[in-house]
């Protein structure tokens, strides 16, 4: 597996504060993201939840915030307890008045791809444009769906 990262990206029609609150206020993200018990924009804020796919075996994750730029980029670890390896998820916003492009950049997934096919790089590409393209894009633009 090459040590490229998974990129995806969207525009939403809505302003960078509105799209900043829905990645990173607890009540906001469990309207589209996974079911947080809490989460905190914070360096050091430690949290983790259970995720997989629908159809198949769950996994608890263990993230914890690395870096926090207020309004422009949030950065966790992410990792699989009781699995090697770790990566990092980073959200990126830039403003674009009315809208605002959302880059999600998921690196150092190789670690973590020995873990069986469960863990391959093109499920996470699906699972990053699943909760770009449609779930949070519902969430912030219902209107247009």
């Amino acid at each position: 597996m090459s040590n490229k990262p998974v990129i995806v990206e969207r525009t939403f029609t809505a302003p960078a504060d509105r799209v900043w609150k829905a990645i990173t206020d607890v009540n906001e993200m469990r309207n589209w993201y996974f079911q947080l018990k809490d989460f905190k924009p914070k360096v050091g804020f430690k949290f983790d939840f259970m995720g997989g796919p629908e159809e198949g075996p769950q996994y608890l994750h263990l993230c914890e915030v690395t870096e926090v730029e207020e309004g422009k980029k949030i950065a966790y670890s992410w990792r699989y307890d009781n699995y090697p390896g770790n990566s990092v998820v980073s959200w990126e916003l830039f403003d674009q008045g009315e809208k605002t492009l959302l880059r999600i950049t998921h690196t150092g997934l190789e670690t973590i791809a020995e873990n069986g096919p469960g863990f391959a790089k093109n499920n996470f590409v699906e699972g990053w444009t699943y909760f770009l393209h449609t779930a949070l894009k519902g969430y912030l633009e219902p209107e247009q769906n």
